[in-house]
């Protein structure tokens, strides 16, 4: 898995040493050949358990199995050179600017200028090599009758706290699947009616409750066309979809292809406001790190909030101390903005 996840994740390094090294651009390589160079470059590069000829001949090995016969010594030539000079390439690498930066730690340029821009130079690279380290392993301890842990991070639990649900509250979980965040608030004594979209994600959810011994209503329907019996909700939950830069170590395959949705994210706290009754509360959740999809997205509603950094100090946003925001290089979890708005 490591060895899967880390290429994946390292890609734009790996390319840039294949390239520098093999002397050949790396689109144009057979995809065989292309994977059997990254996975040998990675091993070289970040994996030193890995003795060189083991990586070297296993990449090999790969693309003869892949009847590539033709590109079997190109594949020798190349990772023979990897060997001797990918470390001292990649260490030679700046890190002065946003794309230097993006390209030193495996990132589209779009989410290194991003951070530059909102957190500066340090916070910046901090964050980038953070989200290249393993994830936290948390697990979530039985609570409220439920019988049994489920994995989620102290980020995600965070936001499942911040709902603020008390017993006998009628709570609606937007976004519900795989089903954290809304087990969670069965623990705390909430009636919870959660909807999930995607029809299997919504068999899981169901699965994921019956495993953890949760007692909730589980609707598969779009969150943007709900039945009309579904309303006055003292509290509802958008734990929205978003670019997921708050996440990265967890999901390597998601830098490559993130982007912003902050017309969806809106479209969601709309409709959970108007399933909410007259001071309810709705509280709105996002697992990246990006002032567009953050702060940008609750201030654009223009309706009250509710001061979360001080009832949750130690996560408090640092530049906007009524919202939550978890930041990998800091607390060591996944990264969440978290902001609870009420409906007037």
């Amino acid at each position: 898995m490591q060895l899967a996840y880390g290429t994946v994740q390292r890609v734009r390094p790996l390319d840039h040493a294949i390239e520098s090294l093999g002397r050949r651009p790396v689109r144009k390589l057979d995809p065989p050949v292309r994977a059997a160079l990254r996975l040998g470059a990675y091993q070289l590069a970040f994996m030193n358990s890995v003795p060189v000829h083991a990586a070297a001949n296993e990449s090999v090995e790969l693309v003869r199995a892949a009847g590539l016969e033709r590109a079997v010594a190109f594949t020798n030539a190349v990772l023979r050179r990897l060997a001797e000079g990918i470390e001292p390439l990649l260490a030679g690498l700046s890190e002065s600017t946003p794309q230097e930066a993006a390209l030193v730690h495996s990132y589209p340029d779009w989410v290194a200028e991003t951070w530059w821009l909102e957190w500066g130079e340090e916070d910046a690279l901090a964050l980038m090599r953070a989200q290249n380290e393993p994830p936290e392993r948390i697990l979530r301890e039985p609570a409220g009758g439920l019988t049994a842990p489920w994995p989620q991070s102290r980020g995600s639990q965070l936001a499942g706290s911040a709902v603020g649900a008390q017993p006998g509250d009628r709570v609606l979980d937007l976004c519900a699947a795989p089903g954290g965040k809304s087990t969670q608030l069965v623990s705390f004594g909430a009636d919870v009616v959660a909807v999930e979209k995607h029809p299997g994600r919504a068999r899981e959810l169901e699965e994921n409750a019956a495993r953890l011994g949760a007692r909730l209503t589980v609707v598969n329907a779009d969150a943007l066309e709900l039945p009309s019996e579904l309303g006055g909700f003292d509290r509802a939950l958008v734990d929205a979809p978003c670019s997921g830069l708050g996440v990265l170590n967890s999901r390597p395959d998601l830098r490559w292809r993130a982007r912003p949705l902050p017309e969806l994210q809106l479209d969601l706290l709309r409709a959970a406001i108007e399933r909410t009754r007259p001071g309810g509360s709705i509280t709105f959740s996002v697992c990246t790190i990006h002032g567009a999809e953050n702060e940008d997205v609750i201030d654009s509603l223009g309706l009250p909030v509710d001061d979360l950094g001080a009832e949750f100090p130690e996560f408090s946003h640092p530049r906007r101390p009524e919202f939550l925001l978890t930041l990998p290089h800091l607390h060591g979890t996944s990264g969440f903005f978290v902001a609870r708005l009420r409906r007037p």
